[in-house]
């Protein structure tokens, strides 16, 4: 299968038929069909395309369309019109993939779809077995010469790593490997994206991105909300699983790999392993050093006052869940050794952000002397994901005036001020890309297991752990041991984000 440069800016897919498990979820409705409009607005899809929705809910395809697509005035894009289906079952009934490989070959033959199909599985976990071996036993995971059979399946991949591995199993049953995307809706952001283009595109900052020069690392994803209505589902997942199995670790997989041989899938998803193999494994003895948990608590204001995360909806009332997550990650290699990362994640905290943080050395002396230092922080370089997307870089500078007093100052690079381009939406660039076969942004099953090689020691010790569960207020910082963590080596949270 040839790949097809991430670069490339002039990409459109080719004749296929996109096929969302779970059409009526919530999922496709706030996230998919959006993709799918913004892509026939920009005509990255061709007239031979086709859509078919799958779920539970009995309903037509005039309804189906009229209902999911016809409020975003998809229903009058060339590309969807006459194309739009729907195939109503349960996912474990193979009457329903009797049907879905009718209408399929109906698509192929009326609007020349050309036999390729992209399965997306926007399901509960507990379904995507049922339809895998629902697609094979109907003979729908096989493509006919010439064209494709791919599967897109959402997180979480597994609980764990035997019960990933497991689900790999089942996967590959039916799909080869390059068949398979499992999509991490973070590696489709644009932001996410330029730490690539910052590292390998620029000359000045590769020579700075090791230990000679780097003091810390912190990663940061922190949210406003609460769990909403997703509490059922945050019960069995929790910050560990929810966010840093997947998201944190993909971040910094990117911000710390070694320069790819080429910038071909293969090539930067080799070097995201290597890296991911090279962090040291939390053994039991360390792990009470190396990890903090917490979970929110009433919080916020007398006029704004925020649930606790045991008062929400579909939560145990003595819920050990943690809605917070922070370690220390060491990566034992010739570029990190000796470097730590701290990583953190949180509901319920002060701000929305989502940004890596290097920090740079002190100046080994410092001619300056102290009460000419108004506040001098160290060196460092801010990657913004989210929001306020761009760069920072800091460091110390004059103060105007007839005084030699130095503060620190900041230069910034804005997304939204610098480029006129609009930046497509996650799901719409991986949506492109599994349509393309592209698999740069997609997550390969060694990486899977990588990652919950690292997390998994955390989450069982947590697990076995009768100890109260650490807990803070909600809109602030996360629980006092987070300080802790990254005070005992004399460090400090970017709080003031």
């Amino acid at each position: 299968m040839d790949n097809v440069p991430q670069l490339s800016q002039e990409r459109s897919a080719p004749p296929a038929t996109l096929v969302i498990f779970g059409a009526s979820g919530d999922l496709t409705r706030r996230k998919l069909l959006p993709a799918v409009e913004s892509l026939a607005r920009h005509n990255r899809l061709p007239s031979e395309f086709a859509l078919i929705g799958v779920a539970r809910t009995p309903m037509a395809d005039a309804d189906f369309a009229d209902s999911a697509l016809g409020g975003r005035g998809l229903a009058d894009k060339p590309q969807l019109q006459g194309g739009i289906r729907y195939v109503s079952g349960g996912y474990d009934d193979p009457e329903t993939y009797k049907r879905l490989g009718e209408v399929l070959d109906e698509l192929d033959a009326q609007r020349g779809t050309s036999g390729n199909r992209l399965f997306y599985l926007s399901t509960p976990a507990e379904a995507f077995e049922p339809v895998i071996n629902g697609l094979a036993g109907a003979g729908l995971n096989h493509a006919r010469e010439g064209s494709f059979s791919r599967l897109v399946i959402e997180k979480p991949y597994g609980r764990d790593l035997p019960s990933a591995r497991e689900l790999d199993g089942i996967v590959h049953a039916a799909f080869d490997e390059p068949s398979v995307f499992r999509i991490d809706h973070y590696l489709g952001k644009d932001t996410v994206q330029n730490v690539l283009a910052l590292r390998f595109a620029n000359s000045i900052f590769q020579p700075i991105w090791d230990r000679s020069w780097v003091d810390h690392v912190q990663i940061t994803v922190a949210e406003t909300l609460g769990v909403g209505t997703r509490g059922g589902f945050y019960e069995h997942a929790g910050a560990m699983r929810d966010i840093v199995q997947n998201h944190v670790l993909q971040v910094l997989a990117l911000a710390l790999m070694e320069p790819p041989a080429s910038f071909d899938a293969e090539g930067l998803r080799n070097e995201k392993v290597k890296l991911l193999q090279a962090i040291r494994l939390p053994t039991n003895r360390d792990i009470a050093d190396l990890a903090v948990r917490g979970q929110y608590t009433r919080g916020g204001t007398r006029e704004d006052l925020m649930a606790g995360y045991r008062e929400e909806v579909g939560v145990d009332p003595l819920s050990r869940t943690e809605t917070y997550a922070a370690m220390r990650l060491n990566v034992d290699n010739w570029r990190w050794a000796g470097v730590p990362f701290y990583v953190r994640t949180g509901k319920r905290l002060p701000a929305r952000v989502t940004e890596v943080a290097l920090q740079f050395q002190r100046p080994p002396h410092l001619p300056i002397p102290q009460d000419q230092l108004t506040g001098l922080e160290a060196d460092a370089l801010i990657l913004r994901i989210q929001p306020n997307e761009g760069i920072s870089l800091r460091f110390g500078a004059k103060v105007p005036g007839h005084s030699f007093r130095v503060r620190t100052a900041s230069m910034d690079f804005s997304y939204e001020q610098t480029f006129a381009e609009e930046s497509p939406e996650a799901y719409e660039r991986l949506l492109l890309d599994a349509l393309l076969g592209d698999p740069t942004l997609f997550i390969r099953s060694d990486e899977v297991e990588q990652c919950w090689r690292i997390v998994d020691p955390i989450i069982s010790h947590w697990a076995d752990d009768p100890s109260p569960i650490p807990t803070y207020e909600a809109a602030s910082w996360g629980p006092t041991d987070a300080d802790r963590l990254i005070g005992r080596s004399g460090r400090h949270w970017r709080n003031s984000l």
